[in-house]
């Protein structure tokens, strides 16, 4: 993208979203309510119908959402699912077109996907978001961003929309990703940490409520500690980041680390907690279920 094709950029783009779950058609309402056009489409259309309310264009195909557009947001579950949509959408896309790829898809898939968008004649902008279902809902996720910089002036639009901070992390891709990866890697133990601070205060006989108050206000107290604790033994495991999705992307993390010569101990006893609640049938709810994977009940099961 030249300077004089940046300059020429639209303060307004049309903008296609590819992918309308949790994340995405948190999104893509963001994306509405800062003025912009939005084509959505998801593989499930049921899923993507409500945008319809909201103002958003649902389209049946990818070819449709993309024709015209000038991003492409991809938020779905995996490198092959990504690659899917790009190659059904072929027919509708054109050179030029800018695509924010936000999907957390791991390293390999990112070169993968990178060598694709560039065969297609699209600007490659490896774009993963650091938040949850409200912070989509509200546009303020975290995007960390690598590929070329010429194509800021087309995606600060989007990215103002979806986010309340941007991390240009490089000009080429992939870095991003690694930097999505290490903020995951913080999460993941984190949420099994709170989970079994949960089970060991059952366990022993302390009301967790207990254990909630000692640490309320102190130096190890945190807003995640405390929300996700009430969530769970609430029994309200409605999913902001679903254990399935945790799971796969604790799976990339690990393959990143065996590739780079890093042991990462506490991520893989995360990965066998998640597995071990998915298992157990808690794969469609909220991360913090891998709290059941800590109860006796479950531990009998396996």
């Amino acid at each position: 993208m030249t300077s004089s094709a940046a300059d020429a950029a639209p303060q307004r783009p049309t903008v296609a979203v590819l992918g309308t779950g949790i994340m995405g058609s948190g999104m893509a309402r963001s994306l509405l309510r800062a003025g912009l056009d939005v084509r959505a489409w998801n593989r499930t259309q049921a899923k993507a119908a409500p945008l319809t309310a909201d103002g958003a264009t649902v389209t049946d195909t990818e070819e449709e959402a993309v024709r015209g557009a000038d991003v492409i947001v991809t938020m779905l579950n995996d490198g092959p699912a990504v690659a899917a949509a790009l190659t059904a959408a072929q027919p509708g896309l054109h050179t030029g077109q800018v695509l924010l790829q936000s999907s957390t898809v791991g390293l390999d898939a990112t070169t993968d996907l990178a060598r694709q968008a560039m065969d297609a004649g699209l600007v490659y902008l490896d774009a993963p978001v650091s938040g949850t279902k409200q912070p989509a809902e509200q546009g303020t996720l975290t995007v960390f961003v690598s590929g070329p910089s010429t194509a800021r002036a087309v995606v600060n639009p989007v990215l103002d929309a979806i986010g309340q901070r941007t991390v240009w992390v490089a000009e080429t891709p992939g870095a991003a990703s690694r930097l999505k990866l290490v903020v995951n890697t913080w999460v993941i133990t984190m949420v099994n940490n709170i989970a079994e601070c949960l089970n060991l205060a059952e366990g022993l006989g302390i009301d967790p409520q207990t254990f909630l108050g000692v640490m309320k206000g102190g130096p190890l107290d945190s807003a995640y500690l405390q929300g996700k604790s009430a969530a769970v033994l609430s029994g309200d495991l409605t999913p902001s980041f679903a254990l399935s999705t945790a799971l796969k992307d604790t799976r990339l993390i690990l393959d990143a680390a065996e590739k780079s010569g890093v042991r990462l101990d506490l991520v893989a006893a995360s990965a066998d907690r998640f597995a071990r609640a998915e298992a157990a049938g808690h794969g469609g709810e909220d991360m913090i279920a891998t709290y059941y994977a800590g109860r006796a009940e479950e531990k009998d099961g396996d």
